[in-house]
């Protein structure tokens, strides 16, 4: 990567005070930043990277984007001076990302973004040298550090998109410029912004707003609103859909669970490919099938595709399975909506197991005024545990909701209490879930499981 000052006053419409340098890499925080880096200010809740500039010159870099007024930051090094930073990297990233003739395939969806990027990573190495998003950097910071990591080896990228709320989206796919798109699924994760699940709909379709007129749109046809998606609705576009049904371009059948993953079909076009995966549930096999359509469309063939499902790893705190002792874990601690909560609560149900099966779950939070009917609803799925220990505020309506149902529940809004409570009641055999939203820390509860 290299970029003069003046290139990067051009591309971000910015106004460079000091002299024409050039750069070597782009960098946000001053903790990690190499020499010889442009360092971008971007300004966060908790932070100002304004206040870093002097420390990132100190640290070797080369140049600073900042949105101050400008002529008034102090520094030894050439500083561009931008109406937004975050914009302004953005800019650049985008301008970086189009010096490539990369496959990029952008990944949204309320839940399992992540899931299906690794899935769709696993298919595209089997035949390119691939870059994806490393983690959860999926925002308007974290997507711009994965575009700077382009290379001339790299023939293919995934790159996940999300967002809290409307314009996010279309910022991202703006940047990263994708020839491929996949919508997942339209939940009730953000619900809080967006109050309605048409205008998280509307919120997911900005994955367009970056991609050329040819780009295709690959969605879950299952889903009740992309499954209702027609061409007309996305400005013409060839429209892929998949599911669990014979009326999709591409279709799964003849799903086995096993304890280590998933054993099942992939129909396309009048053939069956017998598949598998290292991970549970259906949820993980409708992943599969939009890595599936992902190959198709980068010009892989089917028989190379299905091989290549096996090579899927999970990232993070996402449906890990440990022995602990003689009690199995669940670990999906990363996230929840009521659509995860189903699919987790599901694989806990299907899995094999001698003893009882326990759901330890936490908030689902950014719910907004449907929070407690939505947790509430949760005890639809009361078959699928033995047990339930609840914790947080929320979830007192899931407790309230599965005590009336004679369920065996125990709920607490303090996460020693319930930690307590689960270890005097646990015992050998036993298959354990946890499960809930990030800020629930759920894992601080699943590691005092000792076995």
């Amino acid at each position: 990567m290299m970029f003069t000052t003046e290139e990067i006053a051009k591309v971000t419409g910015g106004a460079l005070a000091g002299g024409d340098v050039k750069v070597e890499s782009v960098s946000t925080d001053t903790r990690t930043l190499e020499k010889g880096a442009l360092f971008v200010a971007v300004k966060g809740e908790r932070f100002d990277g304004n206040d870093y500039i002097k420390q990132a010159a100190a640290a070797g870099a080369a140049a600073a984007i900042s949105d101050m007024k400008a002529g008034s930051v102090k520094t030894s090094i050439p500083v561009i001076y931008v109406r937004n930073s975050r914009e302004a990297q953005l800019a650049l990233a985008r301008y970086y990302r189009d010096k490539f003739s990369v496959r990029l395939c952008g990944v949204t969806g309320s839940v399992g973004k992540t899931s299906t990027k690794d899935m769709i990573s696993a298919v595209l190495a089997a035949r390119f040298n691939t870059l994806k998003t490393e983690g959860n950097l999926n925002n308007d910071i974290g997507l711009p550090k994965t575009l700077f990591r382009l290379e001339e080896k790299c023939e293919a990228a995934v790159i996940e998109m999300g967002m809290s709320d409307r314009g996010e989206i279309s910022a991202l796919s703006k940047a990263a410029h994708p020839n491929c798109a996949v919508i997942t699924n339209i939940g009730f994760c953000h619900i809080e912004n967006l109050k309605t699940r048409e205008n998280i709909l509307a919120a997911k379709l900005e994955i367009l707003d970056g991609a050329d007129a040819e780009t295709p749109l690959i969605v879950c046809g299952d889903d009740e609103y992309l499954g209702k998606l027609t061409p007309a609705d996305i400005g013409g576009r060839r429209l892929v859909k998949y599911g669990m049904s014979d009326a999709f371009d591409v279709y799964a059948g003849d799903i086995v669970h096993r304890d280590d993953g998933e054993e099942f079909s992939v129909n396309y076009k009048g053939t069956s490919y017998a598949a598998r995966i290292p991970a549970l549930g259906e949820h993980q096999v409708l992943n599969a099938l939009a890595a599936f359509c992902v190959g198709i469309e980068f010009g892989i063939a089917p028989e190379e595709i299905v091989p290549a499902f096996i090579n899927y790893e999970s990232s993070g705190m996402r449906q890990k399975v440990e022995q602990r002792g003689d009690m199995r874990v669940i670990l999906d601690c990363y996230n929840a909506s009521p659509t995860s909560m189903e699919s987790s609560l599901k694989v806990l149900k299907s899995m094999k197991n001698d003893g009882r099966r326990i759901a330890v779950l936490g908030d689902m939070l950014e719910l907004g005024e449907r929070s407690k009917d939505l947790h509430a609803g949760l005890a639809e799925l009361a078959d699928c545990a033995d047990f339930f220990f609840l914790y947080g505020r929320e979830m007192r309506y899931c407790a309230k909701a599965l005590r009336e149902r004679d369920i065996p529940v125990f709920h607490s809004e303090n996460k020693e209490e319930l930690t307590r409570n689960l270890l005097e009641n646990v015992r050998g055999g036993d298959l354990i879930l946890f499960k809930g939203s990030r800020g629930m820390k759920m894992e601080e509860i699943a590691e005092k499981i000792k076995g």
